[in-house]
């Protein structure tokens, strides 16, 4: 019993999560109020409160389940040889966060972030924003510190400048895919971009 009531309880925290994407990707997150995400849910306004403090932690939560840390993305990769072609790393770990961004789920949420979200309470979407760069350029720099000392990145590109050039591609990509997801895929422009730059840093043997 103990089991099944555990199940259900994250099956229910699962179906707020999903209300509250839908009611913000519809609403926005200031104009959408937890009684109705739980309405949307077909739940009360106690079971939001059973599994999350207030709006803030809910959308917290929200982002969570479509966080991509650059180095979890490599580490799923799960490939030792890896170590030894650290620019390789980066564009299989690129392509492996471009393909599960094309999920709906992925794309729904981040545009959320991005559009339709404004600063009020504890919800900050540009510091979550910025932590998500900062998290991501600090993941490529490692790479490409690798990359330098295994003489794989173009002597005159020091690996910060490589790493926040990468970062703004990236990121400007993002961007602009979430404003036009209709017109083209993330994942093939995506890797033809990736590809190209990585190809104008390496260093010819």
């Amino acid at each position: 019993m103990a089991r099944k009531t555990k199940a259900e309880a994250a099956a229910t925290r699962e179906a707020l999560l999903d209300a509250a994407e839908n009611m913000f990707i519809e609403h926005g997150v200031a104009r959408t109020s937890l009684d109705q995400i739980a309405r949307h849910a077909g739940m009360t306004r106690g079971a939001v409160y059973w599994h999350f403090k207030n709006k803030a932690d809910l959308f917290h939560a929200m982002l969570q389940r479509v966080r991509l840390p650059f180095e979890d993305l490599v580490e799923e990769l799960d490939d030792p040889t890896l170590d030894q072609k650290p620019l390789e790393a980066i564009r299989l770990a690129c392509m492996s966060g471009f393909l599960r961004l094309e999920q709906p789920r992925y794309r729904r949420v981040h545009s959320i972030l991005l559009h339709h979200c404004e600063t009020f309470g504890d919800i900050d979407p540009l510091s979550m924003q910025n932590e998500m760069a900062e998290d991501t350029c600090s993941a490529l720099l490692k790479y490409f510190n690798m990359a330098a000392k295994l003489d794989q990145l173009r002597p005159c590109l020091a690996p910060d400048i490589a790493a926040q050039i990468m970062q703004a591609m990236l990121g400007g990509l993002f961007h602009d895919w979430l404003r036009n997801h209709e017109h083209y895929s993330i994942y093939r422009e995506g890797a033809r971009l990736v590809e190209t730059q990585l190809a104008l840093m390496q260093h010819a043997p």
